[in-house]
């Protein structure tokens, strides 16, 4: 018995240790990023870099107002078009559709999961973008490239779509069955008891489903860069090309030993990106 109670609080501190060790993991990366920002803090006030628009790097003038707009506009746009077609999608395949059609409908789901976002990003250049440039752009602005932060936020859409759905499916399917039998029981339709007793149940959930996807969004890089135009200016329509701070990191990385404080510059990108 006694070696027993000693082997559970060898196990519960080691468990503790390992927590605090894989939460330190974050303090670790923070720190880190903002010692290697610290050349360009030194430099420019934190005010300057995050207000200023001029970026020329060979001047020293480091201003990430545009990247941060871009990367805001892009996120933006993804979470307005995806929220509500991931809501519809998972009410009608956990509440709608068929047993035979759920069990098509939900691999698939998974598998678009799983395809690598360079694959999006070349889709995004074949399709999204001469689908702005020829037949939306035209109809409110005189020209358009097609590269803007709206192609940006679709094919962003595109990719956090089966990451929503899936975890709002789960927590869909999480709700106890005797709360939709008792609202329908009392005259409720489905779709009343979706919007009254559902939504509200699941709330929770739906936000933290989104939170997570919009962290996604946050840092993806190789689709958007391809066709956001990556033109450090701050965006004012959503047919405007983007610079995301993502896009920035990748771009420029490789050459940042030429330059002085470029570096510097790019890790307080990534920290403003963490």
């Amino acid at each position: 018995m006694q070696f027993r109670l000693i082997k559970d609080k060898v196990y519960s501190k080691l468990m503790l240790v390992l927590t605090v060790l894989s939460v330190s993991v974050v303090l670790v990366v923070g720190i880190g990023l903002y010692l290697k920002s610290g050349p360009v803090l030194e430099h420019s006030s934190w005010w300057t870099l995050l207000s200023s628009s001029q970026w020329k790097p060979l001047k020293g003038l480091f201003g990430f107002f545009p990247f941060i707009m871009g990367t805001l506009w892009v996120t933006a746009i993804a979470s307005i078009i995806v929220l509500p077609l991931c809501l519809l999608t998972s009410f009608s395949i956990t509440e709608y559709a068929p047993d035979r059609i759920r069990k098509i409908l939900v691999p698939f789901v998974n598998l678009l999961s799983g395809i690598p976002p360079v694959i999006f990003g070349v889709w995004g250049v074949l399709f999204i973008i001469p689908l702005i440039q020829n037949h939306i752009a035209p109809h409110f602005v005189e020209f358009s490239t097609g590269y803007s932060v709206l192609a940006g936020g679709i094919v962003l859409a595109v990719m956090i779509f089966p990451l929503i759905v899936t975890i709002v499916c789960e927590v869909l399917n999480t709700i106890p069955r005797e709360l939709k039998d008792a609202s329908l029981a009392l005259g409720a339709t489905k779709w009343e008891t979706i919007k009254k007793v559902q939504l509200r149940k699941a709330k929770p959930g739906i936000i933290a489903a989104t939170v997570l996807a919009i962290s996604r969004a946050f840092g993806e890089t190789i689709a958007v860069l391809m066709v956001c135009g990556n033109n450090a200016v701050t965006p004012h329509s959503v047919f405007d090309p983007g610079y995301p701070l993502p896009a920035l990191i990748a771009n420029n990385y490789g050459e940042m030993l030429s330059i002085p404080m470029y570096e510097s510059a790019l890790m307080f990108a990534a920290l403003l990106l963490f």
